[in-house]
């Protein structure tokens, strides 16, 4: 049977793996069991994050939504409920940049569901 060596596989490897971590502080950067630990935490907290972020803008839409529901003199639990007794189906993405950048189309909206 021939020899394997796996010179060339492990270089490919170690590359890759340090190819991730370009950019990470001390040493975590170029050695390669560092940079095997660092990539561990690195993408846990990637994938938290992610999942994270969408509740972090749903948070945000919140705000929005109520700021601009106060200034027409109504609470935000109250429009919510007002919205779905009325059917209106729009989500809190749409009706938060209608808010910011529609205020017109907003108070339409406001002015069918409290009615």
């Amino acid at each position: 049977m021939t020899r394997v060596k796996r010179g060339t596989t492990n270089v490919r490897k170690r590359k890759k793996t340090l190819k991730y971590t370009k950019g990470f502080k001390w040493s975590r950067s170029h050695k390669e069991a560092a940079a095997k630990e660092a990539l561990l935490h690195a993408w846990t907290h990637a994938f938290m994050g992610r999942k994270d972020r969408k509740g972090d803008f749903r948070t945000l839409w919140n705000v929005k939504i109520s700021a601009a529901t106060k200034a027409a003199g109504m609470s935000y639990s109250k429009f919510i409920g007002a919205l779905k007794k009325a059917n209106i189906a729009l989500d809190r993405k749409i009706l938060a940049d209608l808010a910011e950048h529609q205020p017109a189309v907003f108070q339409k909206i406001f002015d069918k569901a409290t009615k």
